[in-house]
């Protein structure tokens, strides 16, 4: 599968193939994330739009890689420095290709100076919401107000060269004269389209994709969930399930196709959650969503014992996912010979499969780069995986065309091994005591600061570390808590997510003073690579 676009060479481009068979497309957009906190907005933002959007790295993706592809059209994000004190390692001949571009502030500000027009400090620094006034008519505003709210985070400006017949000023701010320009095929704006509080954002990017670009495949999420739909209801057909539930969007995308291809037939699904090595805010949104509904059935099975002696002795990362495996395993099965079912459903990916080193047999050797939960059990029950075709973001397209709650969808990834992953050495009831309080604690602190929407993914590690502490009059020994957040698109090359300085320092309070065994908090600032996003 592909991750970040690093190059296009035959193997790259044989994956690329791949994955456009996967989400029959013949279509590709390439997202050049140049840093902003924002990133990974918009790429949930094309993903709601169905289309098949590919992170470029910057560094190393030169024209000739481009002209290779030949996307349908080019984004440019956001970022932190100033084209003319710090010049980004973006080659500008791609602009030559005549391949649209839109451009977001940073975005904007380089093809803006790659055609020779002056970018420069502002008077006046634009942040927070602004009003946007439209100057003149553009496909890149088609359905959107004249006048409306923009979000802006900028404090250089764009000054165009003068005599320029072909440079376009489309809309202006308060303090920016060119909030949105077009020259040629070049489109830019100064605003964040990516972000709530720009009113008419996603409208942006529709008229980007399918007005400027002329894109036509959008991924048939609702055609496919109906043949999925389909599927299910004609190999069910009076049968009974039981899903394997977690409270993410996967599984709870397979719960929704699983409703409608029962027709909501009360008695017929039985989901079931595995509490143990699982985090608080799982268990919430699983009882939020799922339970006492007449459409399925939930049970939550407490298996913190049998977790705990299948972990016993057990310290390296693999030998723990290994042993989690099977108490899953057994757990599903003897769930499903209760409740009379004849299908064990999953919302496996093929993301997972192909990771776990399986997928399309083509005889190439696969690495397995890491064993997932929840592939290649062996149930002595028909396995349902109606997602194993998707990967991340088109598996959530389906979850949104089947009414799947929004909340369930972009919540945080979660490891399936669980806290299993986010403990170092061996598992014990004290350290999965002191991982999910201090997870517990650093998800609702992040939620109630705003914080939770701009980080993809934050977490809590039990580390093997020893410090001496001082609380009040009383000294002692202590375990080092490492909390972690990091800023995405996809998951592949994250970045450190630069968090509030007092908002790190009242976690470490919480911490420190809610679990009497934590003696410390640290923050990992390292980006991946080198470092991985979970700690094993």
């Amino acid at each position: 599968m592909i991750t970040t676009l690093k190059n296009a060479n035959e193997k790259t481009l044989g994956e690329i193939k791949e994955e456009m068979e996967i989400r029959k497309t013949k279509e590709l957009f390439l997202l050049f994330s140049l840093g902003s906190q924002f990133d990974h907005l918009i790429k949930q933002a094309l993903d709601k739009l169905g289309v098949f959007c590919l992170v470029a790295d910057s560094n190393k993706i030169k024209f000739e890689d481009v002209y290779k592809i030949m996307p349908k059209g080019i984004i440019l994000s956001g970022g932190p420095v100033s084209v003319y004190s710090d010049p980004l390692p973006f080659d500008e001949k791609i602009f030559s290709l005549g391949i649209p571009v839109l451009g977001i502030c940073l975005g904007f500000q380089l093809w803006a100076q790659s055609i020779g027009c002056l970018v420069r400090k502002g008077e006046k620094k634009e942040f927070s919401t602004h009003e946007l006034q439209v100057l003149e008519p553009s496909p890149l505003f088609y359905s959107c107000e004249k006048v409306m709210s923009v979000l802006e985070s900028h404090g250089d400006i764009v000054v165009p060269l003068s005599g320029n017949t072909h440079f376009e000023i489309l809309a202006l701010t308060e303090n920016s004269p060119i909030a949105a320009a077009r020259f040629k095929h070049l489109y830019g704006v100064q605003f964040h389209p990516e972000v709530t509080e720009t009113t008419y954002g996603l409208q942006m990017f529709e008229n980007f994709c399918f007005e400027i670009c002329g894109a036509n495949d959008r991924y048939p999420a609702m055609d496919v969930a109906k043949q999925k739909i389909n599927n299910l209801m004609e190999e069910i057909g009076e049968k009974k399930v039981l899903l394997a539930i977690s409270g993410g969007s996967d599984s709870s995308t397979v719960a929704y196709l699983l409703k409608e291809a029962l027709r909501s037939q009360p008695g017929k699904i039985k989901g079931v959650y595995i509490k143990g090595i699982d985090r608080p805010d799982d268990e919430a949104y699983v009882l939020e969503y799922f339970d006492n509904k007449e459409w399925i059935e939930l049970k939550i099975v407490d298996a913190t014992f049998e977790y705990l002696n299948a972990l016993q002795g057990k310290s390296t990362m693999p030998g723990k996912r290994v042993a989690m495996r099977g108490i899953y395993k057994a757990i599903l099965e003897n769930e499903a010979r209760e409740f009379g079912a004849s299908f064990i459903a999953q919302g496996t990916l093929y993301t997972d499969i192909s990771e776990s080193g399986g997928g399309y047999n083509t005889g190439a050797k696969k690495a397995q780069i890491k064993l997932h939960h929840n592939v290649n059990l062996g149930f002595s029950l028909k396995e349902l995986t109606p997602l194993d075709d998707c990967v991340k973001d088109s598996g959530r397209n389906i979850g949104r065309s089947i009414g799947v709650p929004e909340d369930l969808l972009v919540r945080h990834p979660f490891p399936g091994p669980g806290l299993v992953v986010r403990i170092e050495g061996e598992i014990t009831a004290d350290k999965l005591r002191i991982a999910r309080k201090a997870d517990e604690i650093l998800i609702k602190k992040l939620r109630q600061h705003n914080l939770y929407n701009s980080v993809w993914q934050a977490g809590a590690v039990v580390t093997n570390s020893i410090t001496t502490y001082s609380k009040g009059d009383d000294a002692g020994n202590g375990v080092v808590i490492a909390i972690w957040a990091v800023w995405s698109v996809n998951g592949f090359t994250p970045q450190v997510a630069e968090l509030p300085w007092e908002f790190v320092k009242l976690i470490s309070r919480e911490i420190t003073n809610e679990i009497p065994e934590a003696g410390a908090v640290v923050y990992r600032v390292s980006d991946k690579p080198p470092a991985t996003i979970e700690w094993g």
